[in-house]
């Protein structure tokens, strides 16, 4: 019975719901929070991840562990075998999850999937790519379904023409045009229209924009703007997406690449790319990892009710413009 499972792709939006599912296994909520860890790989400590794979569960059969993105930690072959080997010999008590940004091209080649097909009977893989253009009004209209609603062809092909292949932002699209219609009827093009101009997308570039120029006034004037018209945990998301796509978007650059190609490594739309490319060039990539590292803490706290998003995001924006 596999204890390690390796999700893998460039659709962070269907990872992260399936991460939700692993979450839900638990058949006791009340030890669900005491039973799993959540390790951003580029952050943890070897003890981080030794007391979290190692420890006991508590009152439960297995302890669930999430490792998100190893190749940003594990990044030379003696880092790399360390990792697997303790994977190797990672207990039954433990089910890890493991989450990695792949673009399709570079899996046969990886490392984490070598390493898995060689140890089938204690990994298993599953992929989640970004669909392609042609394919979005179709992911769209199946999405709709999944969120109790119907959405029109014409549509969903002009919703797939604003967001691209932007799955998470043609999520959170659907799901404000199902909230206007009230799931009483299909979503109509003049809906669309209406409704998704993809404000809080821009809205959050521009955030982002004041925070590297260091004008706290107007990144707190935005941030309870977008809290006006936003869910806050949806804001979060949206942020901390950003900064991991600056990230991303810096190593890139770092390598000599641009804009184009930010928008097919990271399989966003190419406005997102120009916005974030132009960004990430005005950050260095230890202010990104330092600002990154904040947020990891920020979420911590946030789940552990030591602070409410609010206050937090708020804090966070005097951290940063300071």
């Amino acid at each position: 019975m596999p204890n390690v499972f390796l999700l893998y792709g460039n659709d962070e939006f269907a990872i992260t719901r399936k991460l939700k599912d692993f979450e839900s296994d638990f058949t006791d909520p009340t030890t669900a929070d005491m039973n799993t860890t959540r390790l951003e790989a580029r952050t943890m400590t070897e003890n981080d991840l030794n007391n979290a794979v190692n420890a006991m569960p508590f009152l439960a059969s297995k302890r669930l562990v999430f490792i998100a993105g190893p190749s940003g930690k594990f990044n030379n072959p003696s880092t790399r075998k360390k990792f697997l080997e303790f994977l190797e010999k990672a207990p039954d008590t433990a089910k890890l999850v493991i989450y990695e940004s792949i673009e399709p091209k570079e899996v046969e080649k990886h490392w984490l999937m070598k390493w898995a097909d060689k140890n089938k009977q204690q990994a298993k893989t599953q992929t989640f790519f970004l669909p392609k253009q042609r394919d979005m009004p179709g992911w769209i209209i199946n999405e709709a379904k999944n969120q109790g609603g119907q959405i029109d062809p014409p549509a969903a092909a002009r919703l797939a023409e604003m967001v691209g292949v932007d799955t998470r932002q043609a999520g959170m699209e659907l799901s404000k045009l199902l909230a206007y219609v009230n799931w009483a009827r299909p979503i109509h093009g003049s809906d669309v229209e209406a409704v998704c101009i993809v404000t809080s997308q821009q809205s959050v570039f521009d955030f982002v924009d004041a925070l590297s120029q260091g004008n706290g006034k107007v990144a707190q004037k935005l941030l309870h703007r977008l809290l006006e018209n936003e869910d806050p945990f949806s804001l979060w998301g949206m942020v901390v997406r950003q900064f991991r796509l600056l990230i991303q978007a810096r190593e890139i650059l770092d390598g000599r690449g641009n804009k184009d190609d930010v928008a097919r490594a990271l399989g966003v739309h190419p406005f997102v790319a120009e916005k974030t490319t132009g960004q990430a060039a005005r950050f260095s990539m230890e202010s990104l990892e330092s600002i990154y590292h904040r947020l990891l803490n920020i979420d911590e706290r946030v789940k552990t009710s030591q602070i409410t998003l609010d206050l937090a995001l708020d804090t966070l924006v005097v951290e940063l413009a300071r």
